[in-house]
């Protein structure tokens, strides 16, 4: 490991920059750790201040330079103060901030990647073509075998692990879109992730689409015709998957131990219990990229950005969750 944490800052207007210096601050004490800020150094030193956090915050020269907390910008200039929520401006900052913290850990310079949230829309409207950072980091390393995990702790510590088989994609077209390939892909992965986790059992649970996982085909097809073939072609190989189950109790018994992960098969049915259980303490890994990649599981939420009233939980365990894994991979 060498020790090295890179975090995005993501679109100067949200809240990103703010939650990513009280998380590295929060996390000082870990002395082994570097911190590698990507971003507008501006911003991020005025906020630095503003904050009261008073970080030695050093301008990035090489891997080797002594000290803890290190910037650097690949902006090609400086962004004016007090830009608009979600300006342009803004929108390209977050969007080269990403790239270059993904090419650094594609050339082996950092041991994980933590991205601050950036907002889709204006970086469409700024003329990117972009769906999210997990689809634009899964395009920058060239492979398509990716999918999202959300995990995180309600307030007795128990964990929900969440994988996702569609995710940026409208209600509607998820059965279209739904295929066994997917499902098996996000089985696999969930598993690899748990087995990344310490367990090694990976006890992987899979929602059905439908109410009570389709009511024997009563309710829908995709179970039987879909899910259920994924499931079992997955068992073949070895995995220790069930399903499909409904998608109403599922999650409970995750979170009652009885399994390791649970595979969903669109966003916001995985999300919905995650955020119930976890929502100031979430994570997002991308599992399948050939680097690290966590986030905190929030936005950019620029209505209380520049307040200095952001809540750092989920970016501190976004941090925390990259270090584990980092280690873990020694």
């Amino acid at each position: 490991m060498k020790n090295w944490i890179g975090i995005s800052l993501g679109d100067p207007t949200g809240i990103g920059p703010e939650v990513a210096l009280k998380a590295i601050a929060a996390e000082a004490q870990n002395a082994a750790t570097k911190y590698l800020l990507i971003g507008d150094e501006n911003n991020a030193r005025q906020l630095n201040s503003s904050l009261g956090l008073n970080l030695p915050l050093e301008k990035f020269s090489s891997y080797g330079a002594p000290g803890k907390f290190f910037i650097t910008n690949p902006l090609t200039a400086p962004l004016p103060e007090k830009l608009p929520a979600g300006s342009p401006l803004a929108a390209n900052a977050a969007v080269l901030s990403l790239r270059d913290g993904g090419e650094r850990c594609l050339r082996g310079e950092l041991d994980a990647l933590v991205t601050a949230p950036v907002n889709k829309k204006s970086i469409i409207r700024a003329g990117h073509k972009f769906i999210g950072q997990t689809e634009f980091l899964s395009e920058l390393a060239g492979t398509k075998r990716t999918a999202m995990m959300l995990l995180g702790t309600d307030e007795r510590g128990r964990w929900l692990r969440v994988a996702l088989a569609t995710v940026h994609i409208s209600i509607k077209s998820v059965p279209e879109k739904l295929t066994a390939e997917k499902i098996t892909l996000a089985i696999e992965l969930a598993a690899q992730a748990c087995r990344d986790l310490g367990l090694p059992r990976a006890r992987i649970a899979v929602a059905g689409l439908n109410p009570h996982a389709g009511e024997g085909g009563e309710f829908g097809g995709e179970e039987i015709k879909t899910i259920a073939p994924a499931v079992l072609a997955a068992k073949k190989r070895g995995f220790d998957v069930v399903g499909p189950l409904s998608g109403d109790t599922v999650f409970h018994y995750a979170l009652q131990g009885d399994f390791d992960a649970v595979v969903a098969m669109y966003h916001d049915q995985g999300l919905a219990p995650l955020k119930a259980v976890a929502f100031d303490t979430g994570v997002n890994w991308t599992l399948g990229l050939p680097f690290i990649r966590t986030s905190p599981d929030h936005g950019t939420a620029y209505d209380i950005a520049g307040r200095g009233i952001a809540n750092p939980s989920s970016m501190i365990a976004a941090i925390r969750l990259a270090k584990q894994l980092a280690a873990n991979k020694k």
